[in-house]
């Protein structure tokens, strides 16, 4: 397919090199054309000229910041008309998209930083689509990882676990490294260790169905040495700490939603 990714920052570029990676034909477009000059190792081309990309294009990304949004759809919507536009933009909700772009067929995206290694999740909402045309969007959402359709009502709460998920992730991970360097462990050492312990815990969680905390009493055994562990995460209360990050983002999206655009 032809597909125009419009604002090639980080979450753009990553989602053109994704689709030029499996065969797809991709315009990228970004003001400074010299930062996103790297995905042309990909095959992708970067322009300047948003409305010549979503011209050429079959299916045209949407990912811009939300403020831009409106400045953008005001200068390509005459060629989005019968289109798919799948829209990025944090917090922006299908209605004002439909408004800002009337001829378009509008999908609701939130995916995350991992599309670099193809293993993001993204959710997505649209009420536009033909059964064939979903099976299109989804396809191309795959390219990027894990996809699920759910209800619009339900895309700022993934944007505040999902989207915003791999910077919590990446503050444990941390933790994790930090805690290891304490203890005296090579720097080198306590990163791979930490690395692979949180990527083997997530596969054994995705083929366990089971609840997590089945996983962690397998670990847990009395007088050993996890229960200390928990002892002090449950002391800094991790659990408060994390459900409250995403709550706070969700919040944001959520007044993002409201938000009148220029």
């Amino acid at each position: 397919m032809r597909i125009a990714v419009i604002g090639a920052g980080m979450i753009g570029g990553a989602v053109a090199k994704a689709l030029a990676g499996k065969g797809h034909e991709v315009i990228a477009t970004r003001r400074n054309v010299e930062k996103a000059k790297w995905l042309g190792e990909y095959g992708v081309k970067v322009i300047r000229n948003n409305l010549e990309a979503a011209e050429w294009a079959e299916v045209v990304f949407l990912a811009v910041k939300p403020n831009k949004v409106a400045k953008v759809l005001g200068e390509i919507r005459e060629a989005l008309n019968g289109k798919i536009l799948v829209s990025l933009a944090a917090g922006v909700p299908i209605k004002t998209l439909k408004e800002l772009a009337p001829g378009a067929k509008v999908v609701r995206a939130m995916p995350n930083i991992a599309i670099l290694v193809g293993e993001a999740f993204t959710g997505y909402s649209t009420t536009d689509l033909e059964p064939g045309e979903r099976e299109k969007v989804e396809s191309l959402l795959r390219t990027f990882g894990e996809c699920l359709l759910v209800d619009e009502e339900h895309m700022d709460a993934i944007t505040g676990l999902s989207g915003s998920g791999p910077a919590y992730v990446s503050v444990f991970v941390e933790s994790m490294i930090y805690g290891g360097l304490r203890v005296g462990l090579p720097r080198e050492v306590a990163k791979i260790a930490a690395l692979q312990t949180l990527l083997g815990t997530a596969k054994l969680l995705m083929n366990y169905e089971g609840h997590p905390a089945e996983i962690r009493d397998m670990v847990t055994t009395p007088g050993g040495t996890t229960i200390d562990g928990i002892f002090e995460l449950e002391e800094g209360k991790i659990r408060t700490a994390i459900m409250k990050a995403i709550d706070a983002a969700t919040k944001k999206s959520r007044i993002l939603s409201t938000r009148t655009l220029p």
